[in-house]
């Protein structure tokens, strides 16, 4: 005869069973109603695509650059930004990215890629002329930006090839019916941009570290100094002597600031920020080329089915090798020759 313990648990199971499956139709609903066809898309969707909309939105009181920016911008950048071609850079990047961020997300929203279709091949072209355009300016500034040191400016370089090839693949791509790679190379350039994201993240925590560590110095001009405390001759004298004596304004001189991002200091908060810049943005990097290379390997249902989607769309158009017209891998490597299915 079963015991009054295992009769509850039993019932708390048969009660407990209901909820889940509840739970499951809810989100099942969530999901579908916007397009996605896995479970597993809709969270990576809210994850990936929630933070450039956010990290977007956050920034938009930058375009504001008199006012947010220059409060808000690592200590010493806007003494470089604020005039000269560095303004006219600063302003085409943040005009331009800041806008693409928020476009590009309804992108990878797959019901208005279906039911939406000159929105998104409208959207997809704005987000092409706004990313290239920001590219432009982000080349720009980097001279100074954080700092400007050859690993920041071989980074930045770096990401504006990268995101430029990838919307360059996925245009091609797209205007040849190749539905799959353009979805590859699309997903690629939104990774590689939110690669700044990332960068952010590990630039604050690396200021952490080196702060407790103690032993890291950075270079600022005399003149990035001068401007953060307003032409404060006796703090530049007894803080930085390097800098000359009171009231000089010789503008070739260069003073050593201690890393420390607890000092409450602008110009050891903006050294903290700086020593680990391009480190940062180095290994965001990383992170994020390899990061989309192994979603991409974890799809290839989703590749497969758009390769056959692909096959019927190049073939209705008359392309000589459907399935195969635009720039697949076997067109410039040894790879076999792809065959469609006999069902799409």
């Amino acid at each position: 005869m079963p015991s009054s313990t295992s009769v509850s648990v039993e019932k708390a199971s048969h009660s407990k069973q209901p909820r889940d499956d509840r739970k499951a139709t809810v989100y099942r609903r969530v999901y579908t109603s916007l397009g996605f066809q896995k479970a597993y898309n809709f969270p990576l969707f809210i994850i990936f695509a929630g933070a450039m909309l956010g990290f977007s939105i956050a920034r938009l009181p930058y375009l504001d650059l008199d006012g947010h920016f220059a409060k808000g911008a690592s200590p010493g950048e806007w003494y470089w930004l604020r005039e000269n071609h560095y303004r006219i850079g600063i302003s085409l990047h943040l005009g331009c990215v800041l806008p693409a961020g928020l476009l590009m997300v309804w992108q990878f929203v797959p019901v208005i890629r279906h039911k939406a279709i000159l929105f998104h091949r409208i959207n997809g072209y704005l987000i092409i002329l706004l990313v290239l355009i920001s590219n432009v300016g982000a080349l720009m500034i980097v001279r100074r930006s954080f700092g400007g040191d050859l690993s920041t400016q071989g980074a930045v370089g770096l990401l504006v090839i990268i995101t430029t090839i990838g919307l360059c693949m996925a245009y091609i791509n797209i205007k040849r019916f190749q539905i799959d790679q353009h979805r590859a190379w699309m997903l690629r350039t939104m990774f590689y941009l939110g690669t700044i994201i990332t960068t952010r993240l590990i630039v604050i925590i690396a200021a952490q570290i080196t702060t407790l560590m103690g032993s890291y110095f950075v270079l600022y001009t005399c003149d990035e100094l001068r401007f953060i405390h307003r032409n404060n001759s006796t703090y530049m004298q007894v803080a930085y002597p390097a800098c000359g004596p009171s009231g000089s304004t010789d503008s070739s001189g260069q003073a050593v600031v201690h890393v420390d991002f607890a000092a409450g200091i602008a110009e050891n908060i903006g050294a903290s920020l700086r020593v680990g810049f391009g480190m940062a943005i180095w290994l965001a990097l990383v992170i994020h080329l390899v990061g989309v290379e192994i979603y991409l390997s974890l799809t290839p249902r989703e590749a497969h089915r758009l390769r056959q989607v692909s096959y019927q769309r190049q073939l209705e158009a008359g392309y000589d090798c459907p399935g195969s017209a635009g720039l697949v891998v076997e067109r410039w490597g040894d790879a076999d020759a792809w065959r469609p299915a006999e069902k799409i």
